[in-house]
């Protein structure tokens, strides 16, 4: 629908705001479990930023149906609009939670184990919409609350992000990285290779990080923000 509006095809606009080319093929609707998947925000932000809508437009656009030349694609924005406006508006069907502590708190110690994964009982729980717990098909997602500056205006304090340790994660993603050091940090994954990991705020006013891989303990994908 996106796509057909910027004069591109699913793959050219995926690759417009720098994603996979098959981020947004239908294979990739449903999820390992069978469960409906959406495009995390994620890619949705990055997709809207390259097609010059604002989300406001695209989830109207959603809620209308489309008006497209494709019939096809008009029957499946009438199908799935209402539901993915929804998610994306905060109105889906709740589910049972993820784990949630402050982006702050999450360094102290014994939250994670050595993969990333959440461990231990002193989490809290956030509830989330239903499409947005699925999205990434991910068990052992977990949430962060927002605490510092340095990912605004995208993330800004009190913002939720959520966090999928098992999906793949790639240079331009939003990302969150535990160093050896014991320090928690939300950023954008602007360079991974051998030799370093460059870290980038999506702020201005903060410096890029630069740490040589041995200094890095794990690194997950944000796929999902409450705002």
């Amino acid at each position: 629908m996106l796509a057909l509006r910027s004069g591109l095809s699913a793959s050219g606009l995926a690759r417009a705001a720098g994603l996979d080319p098959t981020t947004f093929n239908r294979s990739k609707r449903l999820a390992a479990n069978g469960k409906q998947r959406w495009p995390s925000t994620e890619s949705l932000s990055k997709a809207l930023e390259a097609a010059g809508t604002s989300m406001e437009e695209f989830v109207g656009f959603l809620r209308s149906g489309g008006n497209l030349a494709d019939p096809a694609q008009g029957e499946l924005a009438n199908d799935l609009g209402s539901d993915l406006a929804g998610v994306l508006m905060g109105n889906g069907e709740p589910t049972s939670g993820v784990p949630v502590i402050g982006l702050a708190q999450a360094g102290s110690g014994g939250f994670f184990d050595d993969g990333g994964f959440p461990v231990g009982g002193g989490w809290d729980r956030v509830d989330l919409p239903g499409g947005a717990a699925g999205a990434a098909g991910d068990d052992n997602m977990y949430a962060l609350e927002i605490s510092g500056d340095s990912m605004a205006p995208v993330y800004r304090k009190g913002d939720i992000i959520v966090v999928s340790p098992a999906s793949p994660v790639r240079v331009g993603d939003r990302v969150v990285v535990k160093t050896t050091e014991g320090e928690v940090l939300a950023k954008e994954l602007k360079a991974r290779n051998t030799r370093r990991v460059v870290l980038a705020s999506l702020n201005p006013s903060f410096e890029d990080r630069v740490f040589a891989p041995a200094d890095i303990e794990w690194i997950a994908r944000i796929v999902w923000a409450r705002q």
